[in-house]
């Protein structure tokens, strides 16, 4: 460990931190830095095949900090963990330099399985207080991970995401475009849009689209109906009634009496009035 280490991470902490007034109170009372201080010690007996002396040392630095670093673990310069109790930062992981991390963040593992399976941070990585990042995946440089995001897959450099599972939001106006700067537990403060915030306008606009077309379409009904009916009624029901029923009647009705009624009564009805031949 050499001096120049604790003079840039000091230096790095009185930067970023406004609360920081001078090199001792860091030194002294900030435990993101003991942290990071002992675990290069656990680190160097980790590489050296002293695990269980290792292992001893972070635990002693778990309980006296509240940040649990497994001696295995990947740390680069100016590393700064701010308030730090909750943090857990698992065997396979590996941190970049200028990483930024809050309390309660998590480093971890999804597989049970040996081999990489924590994930790794690049250079300027902030990731914001509660947030998980879980899994062998990768965190580009300059990315911003919000408060309490569960990050399950690759983020892009130069990326923010937010939200579980985390989604990428969009940065920068043309006003103010984006650019990499930092940004207090990784979460935008400028007007940036929502992406679940996005999707659900964009389903209300198409809502309120759909019922302006079921709107017009039943507008549109009863003129047709109102067209189309009369028209009906007077071309078909008069036919009927005016081809068929008087044709019958004057048709059928008087040509049966006239024919065979006056027949009948003449075969049928001899006359008084005759005279009856005798022989």
């Amino acid at each position: 460990m050499s001096s120049m280490f604790l003079r840039e991470t000091i230096r790095a902490y009185r930067q970023r931190d406004p609360a920081a007034r001078s090199d001792l109170e860091v030194l002294l009372c900030y435990p993101g830095l003991h942290a990071v201080l002992l675990h290069r010690v656990a680190n160097w007996l980790w590489r050296h095949r002293l695990r269980l002396a290792g292992r001893f040392l972070s635990h002693l630095a778990r309980v006296a900090t509240g940040i649990e670093i497994h001696p295995g673990a990947t740390i680069g310069r100016r590393c700064m963990i701010d308030h730090g109790m909750g943090v857990v930062i698992g065997e396979t992981a590996v941190l970049g330099d200028d990483v930024y991390l809050y309390h309660q963040v998590t480093l971890g593992g999804t597989s049970s399985e040996r081999g990489k399976r924590h994930p790794t941070l690049a250079n300027n990585v902030i990731i914001g207080a509660g947030a998980k990042v879980l899994g062998n995946i990768l965190i580009g440089e300059n990315a911003r991970v919000g408060a309490n995001a569960v990050v399950v897959a690759d983020v892009p450099a130069n990326t923010t995401v937010v939200g579980i599972p985390a989604r990428p939001v969009e940065r920068g106006t043309s006003i103010r475009p984006s650019k990499p700067r930092f940004d207090p537990y990784g979460t935008p403060c400028d007007p940036c849009l929502d992406p679940l915030l996005g999707e659900m306008e964009r389903l209300r606009a198409e809502l309120t689209d759909l019922e302006a077309r079921v709107a017009r379409a039943e507008s549109r009904t009863p003129d047709r109906a109102e067209s189309r009916t009369p028209d009906r009624a007077e071309s078909r029901k008069p036919d009927h009634a005016e081809s068929r029923t008087p044709d019958h009647a004057e048709s059928r009705t008087p040509d049966h009496a006239e024919a065979h009624t006056p027949d009948h009564a003449a075969l049928r009805e001899p006359s008084h009035d005759a005279p009856i031949a005798r022989g």
